[in-house]
């Protein structure tokens, strides 16, 4: 559920060690690539590079996503621009220092783990074709299939794993707590969930467990090795991933994206090969400069030049014009028109309060590393404008076949479905085929646009003018899609094909939603089952499924807010729902976890995540009729101007609605409201009411 990720648990999307989703390029983004237009080149050289970055983070569109940035250009093996705008510290205006302003570089510490990996793997210590658990004894997870889990998946971000991302308990500012690398990875192991190899997603426990395959084969702890044999021979003299206290002294203050300043914080565990490098824009910059010139480094080189070689070809695609990833690297984003090109290899990152982005272009030379001191998409606006600006021909549009012909409506209902994220299921897509040979996708964020087929399984979205690509199964069906604009850093999987319920036939009225949610695996899949859509749905029930749909599994406190909880399965979510503030009590209290829900409380407990969001006087005008108690009534009106209310909600002719708030809320209503939760497009609905209210 997008809205309780949004506003609930936005500290675990911040620090998941990856751009966000919705945190790509915005919509409306514009390049010479959208225009058709393909500018001359400027020649990057010291003088322009310097003109470029002065220009571009004076600009108004830039000046209000960063605090304090850090940027390193660097081409032809020697460093060609070095700057830092903006502040480390706002408060005391202390300037950004490119050689010695240390900032969190997220998971582009990935590249770095990846490459100490491949350092063994060319001296014939590890294979990538070995099951990665060879190097490491003593884990125990699940995997059903029979091919392993190997070291190169690992590397490719295609292990099948379940999403094992950062947990909240794992952010704290206890800076003497010590965990181990090798004790977090036995306790927090994630099952194979997919057929290792078949699909993209985005894995922050597959680099851990690359960096804890780096310190069992190399015998010395992870740090001391990247220490050795990375950072001493390129002289990076300033980057570590365990921070000694004259380093930790020169961090930079981070800020939240409403500027406010954030307090200095810890991540289990204590070493993290897959987001917890401290660097300077310098220190990457001979990074760059080494692994551009084929590894070498002065005298010595860090990687053989075939090694470099293997890093820099994509391995993965969904289509030729959407590649997934590298050894250590991924896509670029999408130029509008143009795709992700294959000749660019980037690493971005993200963690709270900092965002990075690393990305190079090996056949012109060429490096650039940027990072701040503010989370937000400053760097997806800021490599649009450098590569039309220096490399306009990456940004031109794709060249593709004009006499390709678009399947028919009949065969695009092999693209139909509902799709969930596989690192965020809360991100739902919904497609369908037209009858003008096009599909409709619609989601949360964007609201419903058309995509145009231009090649084989490769669609233009009406809206953005990006590539959604798919991967088909042997029968020509659809199994994954890969969209530019929610989460363009891995897949989405396409639900099963729902069963249906015995008493849920297809010409019932909260047919589509039901079957939505049986085929996202949240309703049992069996046609021979009944739903009992009249049914009352429970408090506990209700709550339970908020949470599951929010990709939440329950509080693991052993201190319950209300005392009728002991043995009840909903226990869990009911906790997590109080923690988070969703339900109110006190240890005192009851829940009555088992009582009928009536509307009006379940539009509550949404309310309270959603007024996080959306400012409540927003709906004040709305009107109601019927009978809704006063402390319900900022919730119910919320619901209904957001269009969270099924057929049973009706409206009168004075344009009243009448949401039966103190009826007991029905399984088919609570199924109703839980899959608009997953699809309505609340953003887009809420900047329509703001701009009225602004005439």
């Amino acid at each position: 559920m997008r809205w309780l990720t949004k506003t609930m648990t936005a500290s675990v999307v911040a620090f998941s060690l990856v751009v966000p989703a919705a945190y790509a390029a915005p919509a409306t983004d514009t390049t010479a690539a959208g225009s058709g237009a393909v500018p001359l080149a400027k020649d990057l050289n010291a003088e322009t590079a310097k003109a470029f970055l002065d220009s571009f983070f004076a600009s108004e569109q830039a000046k209000p996503l960063y605090v304090g940035a850090s940027v390193v250009i660097v081409k032809d093996g020697k460093t060609i621009a070095e700057n830092g705008y903006g502040f480390a510290d706002l408060e005391s205006e202390e300037p950004v220092d490119p050689a010695s302003s240390l900032f969190r570089i997220a998971s582009v510490s990935k590249s770095f783990t990846a490459t100490a990996l491949m350092q063994l793997v060319e001296q014939g210590k590890v294979s990538l074709k070995d099951d990665f658990s060879k190097y490491i004894k003593g884990l125990k997870f699940d995997n059903p299939y029979d091919a392993p889990v190997t070291i190169e998946q690992l590397l490719t971000h295609t292990t099948g794993f379940e999403i094992q991302d950062p947990l909240p308990e794992d952010i704290h500012t206890d800076y003497d707590r010590v965990v181990k690398l090798d004790d977090y990875a036995l306790k927090h192991m994630p099952p194979v969930v997919r057929e290792p190899g078949s699909s993209y997603m985005y894995d922050n426990f597959a680099s851990l467990l690359q960096g804890l395959v780096v310190q069992n084969v190399s015998g010395v702890p992870f740090e001391t090795y990247m220490e050795e044999n990375l950072f001493e021979p390129l002289g990076m003299t300033n980057s570590t991933f365990l921070p000694k206290d004259e380093l930790k002294e020169r961090m930079v203050t981070e800020y939240g994206v409403d500027g406010s300043v954030l307090d200095h914080y810890a991540i289990d565990p204590t070493v993290m090969p897959q987001g917890g490098m401290l660097s300077t824009a310098q220190d990457v910059g001979k990074y760059m400069v080494s692994f551009l010139n084929e590894g070498a480094a002065g005298s010595g080189r860090i990687l053989k030049g075939a090694t470099v070689a293997d890093m820099q070809e994509y391995r993965s695609y969904a289509h030729p014009l959407l590649p997934d990833t590298t050894y250590g690297f991924e896509a670029p984003i999408q130029l509008p028109g143009a795709g992700s090109s294959s000749s660019v290899i980037t690493k971005a990152g993200d963690l709270i309060g900092t965002s990075s982005l690393m990305f190079m272009i090996p056949e012109e030379e060429t490096g650039v590393f940027l990072t701040y001191n503010k989370l937000g998409p400053l760097r997806d606006l800021f490599y649009s404008a450098f590569i039309t600006e220096f490399f306009p021909d990456i940004a031109k549009p794709a060249e593709l076949d004009p006499a390709f012909e678009p399947y028919t409506t009949e065969e695009l209902e092999a693209f139909s479905g509902v799709y969930s994220d596989l690192r965020l299921r809360v991100i739902v897509s919904t497609l369908g085929a037209e009858g003008d040979g096009s599909l409709v996708i619609s989601d949360s964020f964007l609201g419903p646009r058309s995509l145009k087929q231009v090649d084989d399984n490769l669609f233009v979205d009406g809206l953005t003018g990006k590539f959604t690509a798919f991967r088909l199964n042997d029968d020509g069906i659809a199994t994954y899609m890969k969209e530019p604009y929610l989460n363009p850093l891995g897949y989405a999987r396409k639900g099963v094909e729902p069963a249906g319920f015995a008493d849920v036939p297809a010409d019932h009225p909260y047919a589509e939603a039901i079957h939505a949610l049986q085929s996202l695996g949240y309703l049992a899949n069996d046609a021979k089952a009944a739903f009992g859509p009249e049914e009352a749905a429970t408090r506990g029930g209700f709550v339970q499924a908020l949470m599951e749909i929010s990709g939440l599994s329950g509080s693991t406190s052993d201190e319950p807010a209300f005392k009728d909880l002991a043995g009840h399965p909903s226990a869990p979510f009911i906790q997590q729902a109080y923690e988070m503030g969703l339900v109110k009590g006190a240890n005192t209290e009851e829940f009555r976890p088992d009582r009928p829900i009536t509307r009006q409380e379940a539009a509550v407990m949404i309310w309270r995540a959603l007024v996080l969001q959306y400012p409540a006087e927003l709906f004040e005008s709305v009107k109601l009729s019927g009978d809704t108690d006063e402390w319900a009534e900022p919730a119910v009106k919320m619901l209904v101007g957001l269009g969270l209310i099924g057929p049973e909600v009706k409206q009168n002719a004075d344009g009243a609605f009448d949401f039966l708030s103190k009826a007991t809320l029905k399984r088919q209503e609570e199924a109703f409201i839980l899959h608009a939760l997953l699809t309505s497009p609340t953003d887009a609905i809420v900047a329509g009411l703001m701009a009225q209210q602004a005439q």
